[in-house]
């Protein structure tokens, strides 16, 4: 029975120093750590990684539930994973301990609290978006077509959209919706 520590930040910038320590002193054998959002497991191949590893009766440590997901569905997933392989979860900031049941209790509320948190998050920063567009600050990204070069290609040239699409290397539909601009 071996004890493993998971570590991660959002950003390269962020630094993951407090957790390494929080996750030695809970006894962790082996620590494996990345730098990236927890959104989606997409891209997360030191849990993948340790999620593959772990046997039965091994413990999966982190410092708290949202550093191993950051939607109630993710982190349901692989409590569920970690459960069929027989391995427990524990967070050292948070009273989660899978392997008893009031600690499968607190997870899951903390969980949805976890989840509650990311939607308005989410809801916060699309305000906030809202209002920089209405103050004219937000304009989106620039244009990446060339409207005067794709009227010129037909005006000049008389190339149709397939080809005047090819050679500015953009959708069909993206020549369309600039001739009618």
């Amino acid at each position: 029975m071996a004890t493993y520590g998971y570590a991660r930040v959002s950003t390269t910038d962020q630094d993951l120093t407090v957790q390494r320590e929080a996750l030695k002193a809970a006894g962790c054998e082996i620590i494996r750590e990345e730098k990236v959002s927890g959104t989606s497991r997409q891209g997360r191949d030191e849990l993948e990684t340790l999620l593959q590893f772990l046997r039965p009766g091994d413990t999966l440590v982190v410092t708290r539930l949202d550093r191993l997901a950051r939607s109630m569905d993710d982190l349901s997933q692989i409590v569920n994973e970690l459960q069929q392989r027989g391995a427990a979860l524990k967070a050292t900031e948070q009273p989660v301990d899978t392997s008893t049941a009031a600690g499968k209790a607190f997870f899951q509320m903390l969980g949805v609290f976890a989840e509650f948190e990311t939607n308005l998050r989410r809801e916060r920063q699309m305000e906030g978006i809202a209002k920089a567009k209405a103050k004219g600050v937000y304009k989106g990204r620039k244009p990446s077509i060339d409207v005067e070069e794709v009227k010129r290609l037909r005006d000049e040239e008389g190339l149709g959209a397939t080809e005047i699409a090819k050679r500015l290397g953009i959708a069909r539909t993206s020549v369309y919706r600039a001739l009618k601009e």
